[in-house]
C-alpha cells in the first residue's frame, strides 16, 4: 500500500513544477499537523503561530495542489503527448486500464481529492474556531488591540468570548465580521488605523442579539445596593461614602421608573445624536401608551444649527448618521473594556487595601503621580517612583525611613494602575474613553435627562434622581447616613428626611 502511494507520488511529480507542487503540499500538511498537535498539547500558544498555521500553510497546501496539474499541462506541451498517453507512460497500462469503477489512477486521484478536501475543511474549521478565541482577538494585532486585551482580562466579561458580543449569531454576522476583520488587517498593514480607536462602534450588533442573550430586561427585579468610596486629599485620606439603592428593575406597568425602564418590552426610546460620539442629543422620542411618540428637541442644537445655516448650508447639520433605538450599549458603553479615571482608580485601590492610608496625603500624591505627563511607559514608571519617594523623603522623612515597604508597595500599585489605563502607542490617556454609567461630569444620564430637551408643550424629561436610585448617603462619613435619625439642626435635615422616606416607601412596594 505504501509502495503504491510512493509510486503514485513519483508519477505525479512529472517535472520540476509537479515536484514543487508535491513538495509544498506534503511539507505544509506535515507542518500543519505538527503545529496543531503542539497547540492542542499547549506547547504553542502564541496567536502569531496560529496565524501562520491556519492561514499560511493551508494557502501553501492549495498552491501545491494547483501546481501539480499545471506541471502535467506543461509536460503535455513539451512532449506533444496526449493526456492518456502521458498517463500510460508514467503509470503503466495496467493502472490506467478502465475497470467497472474506473481505472486505478482515476480511483487514486479521486481518493486523494477527497482526502485533500477533507484536510481543507478541517483546516478551515480550525481556522474559524481559532479566530474566535479571545487570545487571537487580543494578541494578533498587538499594538492596536493590546489596550482592549488588557482591560478585557480584568473585566466582568473576562470569561465571555469577544465574538459573542462583537459578532453575534448567524451566517450573515459571521461574513460581516470577517469582511470587517479583513479591512482592519489592511489598516494595520498600511498603518492607517486611527489612534485612539474611535467610539462608539457604529456597526456593533444590536444589544438584543448579544447582551440580552444573558441579561434579560424583564427579569431585572428589585434594588441593588452600591457603595462608592471616595477619599479626601487631606493628610488622612479621609473616606467619604455615597450609597445608592439602584432600582435595577424595568419598572411597573404604567409607571415611569427603574433603570431598565428604557429597554423594557413595553417601552421604546429612540434618539438622533447631535454628534458621532453620541454625547449630545438632537432630539429624543418616547413611545406613548397609544403608540405615538413624544419628541423632546434640544434647543441648543436647534440654535446651533440655525446659526450654522445662516453662515452657509455646507456648515449646517449635526453630524450623526441615523436615528437609533436606545439599548444596553447606550449606557453600558464600557461594559467590558473599562478604563478608569485617575482619581477613581486610586480610590478603588485604597478601598481594596492595595494602597495604605497610613501614609500621609496618600490619595493626593497618588493621583498626582499617575496624572503626570510622561512620554512613554518607562518614563512613567520612573516618574511615579520618583514622585512618591521624593515627596515622603522631603516632607515626611520619618515615614520614608520607617514605612519604606508601604511606599514601595504604593509605587508598584500605581505603576500597574498606569500601565493598565494608559497606552501611549494608541494615544489613550486619562479620560479618553469615558463611561456613560451615571452622570459624572454632566454626561451619561444627562445626555437625555437634560432641561434643554423640550417637547412642544414645554415639558422636559425628568431629571429626578430617585427615578433610578434611592440615595442612602452622599459624600457622607457613614455609608448609610440617611437611614439614621436626621439632625433637626442640620441644613440637610429636610433632604435627609425626604431621601429616607423615599427609600422606605419604594422598598415596601
Amino acid at each position: 500500500m505504501l509502495d503504491r502511494y510512493f509510486r503514485f507520488v513519483r508519477a505525479v511529480s512529472i517535472n520540476r513544477i509537479g515536484l514543487l507542487g508535491v513538495a509544498l503540499t506534503t511539507a505544509s500538511f506535515i507542518t500543519f499537523v505538527l503545529l496543531e498537535l503542539a497547540r492542542l498539547l499547549g506547547v504553542v500558544t502564541q496567536a502569531y503561530v496560529g496565524l501562520i498555521s491556519y492561514m499560511a500553510f493551508p494557502a501553501i497546501f492549495i498552491l501545491g495542489l494547483l501546481l501539480i496539474p499545471i506541471g502535467w499541462k506543461r509536460a503535455q506541451q513539451q512532449t506533444g503527448l496526449s493526456g492518456q498517453e502521458l498517463l500510460d507512460s508514467k503509470f503503466g497500462e495496467g493502472d490506467t486500464r478502465k475497470g467497472f469503477f474506473g481505472s486505478r489512477v482515476a480511483l487514486s486521484i479521486g481518493a486523494m481529492t477527497l482526502l485533500n478536501l477533507l484536510i481543507l475543511v478541517i483546516a478551515t474549521s480550525r481556522m474559524l474556531h481559532f479566530m474566535e478565541e479571545p487570545n487571537f482577538c487580543g494578541t494578533a494585532c498587538h499594538t492596536v488591540m493590546n489596550p482592549e486585551w488588557v482591560t478585557y482580562q480584568e473585566s466582568p466579561h473576562a470569561r465571555v468570548a469577544c465574538v459573542d458580543c462583537h459578532v453575534g449569531e448567524g451566517v450573515e454576522a459571521l461574513i460581516d465580521s470577517k469582511l470587517s476583520g479583513l479591512r482592519q488587517i489592511m489598516a494595520v498593514v498600511s498603518d492607517s488605523y486611527e489612534r485612539p480607536i474611535p467610539t462608539p462602534v457604529h456597526n456593533l450588533r444590536p444589544a438584543r442579539e448579544t447582551c440580552e442573550k444573558c441579561h434579560w430586561p424583564d427579569k431585572f427585579y428589585g434594588q441593588k445596593l452600591k457603595t462608592i468610596a471616595h477619599f479626601a486629599e487631606d493628610e488622612a485620606s479621609t473616606p467619604e461614602y455615597t450609597t445608592l439603592a439602584l432600582k435595577i428593575d424595568s419598572g411597573r406597568r404604567g409607571e415611569v421608573s427603574g433603570i431598565h425602564w428604557h429597554v423594557a418590552e413595553d417601552n421604546e426610546v429612540r434618539y438622533l445624536a447631535a454628534n458621532d460620539t453620541r454625547t449630545k442629543m438632537a432630539w429624543v422620542e418616547v413611545r406613548q401608551p397609544d403608540g405615538s411618540y413624544k419628541r423632546y428637541t434640544n434647543r441648543r442644537v436647534l440654535e446651533a444649527d440655525a446659526s450654522a445655516e445662516a453662515s452657509g448650508p455646507a456648515t449646517a447639520g449635526h453630524g450623526a448618521d441615523a436615528v437609533r433605538t436606545l439599548d444596553c450599549i447606550d449606557c453600558h458603553n464600557r461594559a467590558t473594556h473599562i478604563y478608569e479615571e485617575a482619581d477613581v482608580a486610586v480610590d478603588h485601590r485604597i478601598e481594596r487595601g492595595l494602597l495604605d492610608r497610613a501614609l500621609p496625603y496618600l490619595r493626593r500624591e497618588a493621583v498626582a503621580a499617575i496624572s503626570g505627563s510622561y512620554a512613554n511607559r518607562e518614563q512613567a514608571a520612573a516618574g511615579i517612583q520618583s514622585h512618591m519617594e521624593n515627596f515622603y523623603r522631603r516632607n515626611h522623612p520619618e515615614v520614608a525611613r520607617t514605612e519604606s515597604s508601604k511606599i514601595d508597595q504604593a509605587v508598584a500599585v500605581l505603576q500597574e494602575t498606569y500601565q493598565r489605563n494608559i497606552h501611549p502607542q494608541m494615544r489613550i490617556e486619562w479620560g479618553t474613553y469615558r463611561s456613560h454609567l451615571g452622570h459624572k461630569g454632566g454626561g451619561g444620564c444627562f445626555r437625555c435627562h437634560d432641561p434643554a430637551l423640550q417637547a412642544d408643550d414645554g415639558s422636559t424629561i425628568s431629571a429626578d434622581c430617585t427615578l433610578c436610585h434611592s440615595i442612602l448617603a452622599q459624600d457622607s462619613p457613614a455609608a448609610f447616613a440617611y437611614l439614621g435619625e436626621a439632625d433637626s439642626t442640620s441644613q440637610d435635615f429636610r433632604m435627609h428626611e425626604y431621601l429616607k422616606a423615599e427609600f422606605l416607601s419604594y422598598s415596601r412596594k
